[in-house]
C-alpha cells in the first residue's frame, strides 16, 4: 500500500503529465489549416472533417497524458487524420449508394466581407476544388489517401508510407496506379498547376459570366462556357436540382439561364464567394438565409463546369437555410 508522500509523489506526476499534454496540444493547435485539409480531401465533407480533426487532438491529448512522448506532433496528428479519413470513407461509401441524385462536396467558401468560418482553417483550399474532389469519388480509400497527400500535398513518398502504413514501393504502386485512373484529370494539368492557373483568370472571367447570366443574356454566356462544360446539380432529394449531370454547350446555358431566371422570381440575389478556392457564390433569400452556394471550375478562359449545392443539410454550417427550393415532404 503506498504512503502518502508516494500517492501525492503519483498525483503530481499524473497532473504533471496532464499539463504537459494540454501544452503539447495548444502548441501543435497550429497545424490545424493542414489538418482540416486532409480531412476535407479525404471525405468532402466540413462536419466529418471537423470530426475528424478533433478526434485526432484528443488522441494526442491521450498520449500525453499516458506519458507517451510524440517527437513530432504534426507528423502525429496527420498520420491519424489519414487513417481515421480511409476508415471513415468505407461506411461513407455505403451511405452514398443510396444517396438522391448526384452527390458533391460540401462547400467550403470564404466570404468576401465575413471572415471566420470552416475556410479558414482550410490551408490548401485552392487545391481542394470540386472538381478534384469529384475526381477522387473514383478511387478506393486507400488509392485517394496516397494520391491526395502526394498531388495535392507534396508529401514525399516516405512520408505517405507512414501515414499510410504501407511501404514505400506500395505506395508508388498505388500513386501510378491512380493517376492512370485519373488522367488527364480536369483540365488536364497536375492539380497545383491548375490552382495556380485559375486563381490568375477566374476572377474576371466569373464576374463576366455571372453579368451574362444574370442578365439572360445568352450569346455572352455561350461565349464564356467551354465547348464540353458541364453542369453538377446536388439537392441530395431534399431541394430541387438536376437528378444528374448535364453536359453540353447550349443545354447548360440554357439550363443556367433558367436557374438564375427563376431565382430572380423567388427574389434570391447572390453574395461573391470563393467556394473550394475558387470564384463562386452563396445565393441568398430575402430574409438573408442561405438558399445556395455555387462555384465555377474555369481553365483555359472557360467555365468548364459549374456546381450547385441545395441540398439543406451541406448549407447549415453557413448560417440559417432557405426553405425556399425545398422539396414539399410526403
Amino acid at each position: 500500500m503506498a504512503g502518502p508522500a508516494e500517492s501525492a509523489g503519483t498525483a503530481e506526476t499524473a497532473d504533471g503529465r496532464a499539463a504537459g499534454a494540454e501544452a503539447g496540444v495548444a502548441e501543435a493547435v497550429r497545424y490545424r489549416p493542414l489538418l482540416f485539409s486532409i480531412a476535407y480531401g479525404m471525405t468532402g465533407s466540413v462536419g466529418d472533417a471537423e470530426d475528424l480533426v478533433q478526434d485526432a487532438f484528443l488522441g494526442l491529448t491521450r498520449a500525453g497524458r499516458a506519458g507517451t512522448e510524440v517527437a513530432d506532433p504534426k507528423a502525429y496528428l496527420a498520420t491519424t487524420v489519414t487513417r481515421l479519413g480511409i476508415n471513415h470513407l468505407a461506411s461513407a461509401r455505403v451511405r452514398r449508394e443510396t444517396y438522391v441524385g448526384e452527390w458533391l462536396p460540401e462547400p467550403v467558401v470564404a466570404f468576401a466581407d465575413r471572415p471566420g468560418g470552416p475556410a479558414e482553417h482550410a490551408e490548401l483550399a485552392d487545391t481542394l476544388s470540386m472538381a478534384f474532389l469529384l475526381m477522387l469519388e473514383a478511387l478506393s480509400p486507400a488509392e485517394r489517401a496516397v494520391f491526395l497527400l502526394r498531388e495535392a500535398f507534396g508529401y514525399g513518398y516516405p512520408q505517405v508510407a507512414e501515414m499510410t502504413g504501407k511501404s514505400e514501393a506500395n505506395c508508388r504502386q498505388i500513386f501510378a496506379r491512380a493517376r492512370r485512373r485519373l488522367a488527364p484529370g480536369p483540365g488536364g494539368r497536375p492539380a497545383r498547376e491548375r490552382a495556380t492557373a485559375r486563381r490568375a483568370e477566374g476572377d474576371e472571367l466569373a464576374r463576366r459570366f455571372f453579368a451574362a447570366t444574370e442578365g439572360g443574356d445568352l450569346e455572352a454566356l455561350l461565349d464564356l462556357l467551354a465547348p464540353d462544360v458541364v453542369f453538377h446539380g446536388d439537392g441530395g432529394g431534399k431541394a430541387r436540382a438536376v437528378g444528374r449531370s448535364v453536359s453540353g454547350l447550349r443545354r447548360v446555358a440554357q439550363l443556367l439561364l433558367f436557374g438564375f431566371g427563376r431565382n430572380r422570381a423567388l427574389g434570391i440575389s447572390r453574395c461573391y464567394a470563393r467556394v473550394n478556392g475558387r470564384p463562386g457564390a452563396v445565393l441568398l433569400d430575402a430574409r438573408g438565409r442561405v438558399a445556395g452556394v455555387i462555384a465555377l471550375d474555369i481553365a483555359d478562359g472557360a467555365v468548364r463546369a459549374f456546381h450547385s449545392v441545395s441540398n439543406p443539410d451541406k448549407l447549415a454550417h453557413l448560417g440559417p437555410v432557405s426553405d425556399l427550393g425545398l422539396r414539399p415532404r410526403r
